[in-house]
């Protein structure tokens, strides 16, 4: 019998999010490529910030600028 590790409940948790953005994104009339496309740039951002590698990236695209807009 699989038992449920905290590490396998972090990842479920992470992609019911990203299908919950998914959801919301096609419910906006947003193509499957466009949305695949956003969410990896958002993805991109976010682990440039949790990692400390923004540096190449302008001020205003950073990661937390955009998490304060939403």
């Amino acid at each position: 019998m699989a038992t449920s590790s905290p590490g396998n409940s972090h990842t479920h948790d992470i992609v019911a999010k990203l299908w919950n953005l998914c959801n919301v994104l096609k419910d906006d009339g947003v193509t499957y490529h466009q949305y695949v496309s956003e969410l990896t740039y958002l993805l991109f951002l976010n682990m440039a910030q949790e990692t400390g590698q923004e540096q190449a990236i302008p001020q205003e695209w950073r990661w937390q600028v955009l998490e304060a807009v939403g």
